[in-house]
């Protein structure tokens, strides 16, 4: 017999979005063999088949496990392999060794997300509104690990000297070099930053909140990003050999690692070339530049008389934007940035930096249990990245989502937007 329950419209757009993303994943990972989907490349990556098993864990850990009577764990050897960094689920697998999980197989694990995805459909109708908060979590969770995942999947076959696509390219279309930047004079004064309290209607991370006002002083930002051809001529410039622009510690990360250019980059008969999930081609100078550090972006900021937006005058600018807009993720397949269609755009290409450290809020807290420890516990030396990427889920980012990142780190889709001081 159906219950009120059964047909009540927020279970059933919750379950259709629950099937929409966790197809999403399989779709991303259809191409990929066992082995491929088993390497690790390194420690801040993980195995594809690894983010499959971790998302799925988490609907099973914190939904199905602590809100359904009577459910079993699909293995309960798996727990300890596929928790993240939740001190509060015990013991866990050691994350720079998740490439030496030759075992359970990519098979088992699809069999595995079946098996959640079946159960949690099963019981969704009858699940508590804190249950159902939990779905919800989770798919947000599990589209920025879909972003993760094909960052991973890329870095993973760039260090292969095959260099192997794993989806073909669209054919190039010649496009014209954008004009100089144009300054976007930037909102001053008092200005209300973050996420509002959440509501059945909206969804925000903990640490987009609380909602509070920031003080901005006068100061533009540019109305695009950087482009590849600038930053060739950056690099053409010795950029990457002139102390001056870097800071101390981005200086020493150059020098030891031997930066000289964007991650994936190489010189082959004098043309600059970038790997990409279609393989290996010439770089696009009219797309923006992406897969730069934290230093390599304020190295540019200042070689460019410039400096990196905050963080608040960025949201500021980009609270009038479609978050919907732009080039991101819609379907399995290659993603790269594209050339400017024209027109600011904050959102889509690639993350910008800002010269923001990733801190909480006034009045954060962190949530009670083990999902509070799901932003709070990383707010020590990262800096805050704006706008999505190329490589995130069409409508999982707003202007008042933050992502970080640590200033070395550079396999995300990550790019660069000036500002300056007025």
């Amino acid at each position: 017999m159906r219950t009120e329950r059964d047909v009540n419209p927020a279970s059933s757009a919750l379950a259709s979005r629950f099937v929409a993303v966790r197809a999403l994943s399989a779709d991303l990972v259809a191409p990929l063999s066992d082995a491929d989907a088993t390497i690790q490349s390194m420690d801040d990556a993980s195995p594809a088949k690894w983010h499959l098993a971790h998302t799925t864990w988490f609907f099973e850990t914190f939904v199905l496990r602590d809100h359904v009577p009577g459910y079993r764990l699909f293995d309960e050897r798996w727990p300890f392999l596929f928790n993240s960094y939740y001190e509060a689920e015990g013991a866990r697998h050691a994350r720079p060794r998740r490439g030496m999980l030759s075992r359970p197989s990519l098979d088992e694990i699809l069999r595995y997300r079946a098996a959640v995805d079946a159960a949690l459909l099963a019981a969704l109708p009858d699940l508590s509104d804190v249950a159902r908060t939990l779905v919800d979590l989770g798919c947000h969770h599990e589209e920025q690990h879909q972003e993760l995942l094909l960052t991973d999947i890329l870095h993973h076959f760039s260090v292969n000297p095959l260099e192997s696509a794993i989806w073909p390219g669209d054919p190039k279309v010649p496009v014209a070099l954008p004009g100089p930047i144009a300054w976007l004079e930037g909102r001053t004064g008092t200005v209300e930053i973050g996420a509002y309290a959440q509501s059945s209607q909206s969804f925000a991370f903990d640490c987009e909140g609380p909602r509070h006002t920031q003080l901005l002083h006068p100061h533009a930002l540019a109305d695009r990003t950087v482009t590849n051809g600038e930053w060739a001529a950056f690099i053409a410039d010795g950029g990457y050999r002139d102390p001056r622009h870097w800071l101390s510690d981005g200086w020493a990360w150059a020098q030891a690692e031997g930066v000289v250019a964007p991650l994936y980059w190489e010189q082959r008969d004098g043309v600059w070339t970038r790997f990409g999930l279609d393989g290996r081609r010439p770089i696009d100078s009219a797309a923006p530049v992406t897969h730069v550090s934290f230093f390599e972006a304020d190295a540019y900021a200042s070689w460019a008389g410039a400096r990196l937006p905050t963080e608040f005058e960025w949201e500021a600018a980009a609270s009038g934007h479609d978050p919907l807009s732009g080039n991101q993720l819609d379907a399995a397949g290659a993603v790269e940035p594209r050339p400017s269609a024209g027109g600011p755009a904050f959102f889509g290409d690639v993350w910008e930096w800002t010269g923001s450290a990733f801190r909480p809020y006034p009045g954060f807290r962190a949530a009670e249990g083990a999902v509070g420890e799901y932003n709070g516990k990383f707010m020590s030396g990262q800096f805050v990245l704006r706008g999505g990427s190329c490589a995130t889920p069409r409508g999982h980012v707003r202007a008042s989502y933050r992502n970080f990142f640590y200033p070395h780190q550079r396999w995300q889709f990550t790019g660069v937007r000036l500002a300056k001081d007025l």
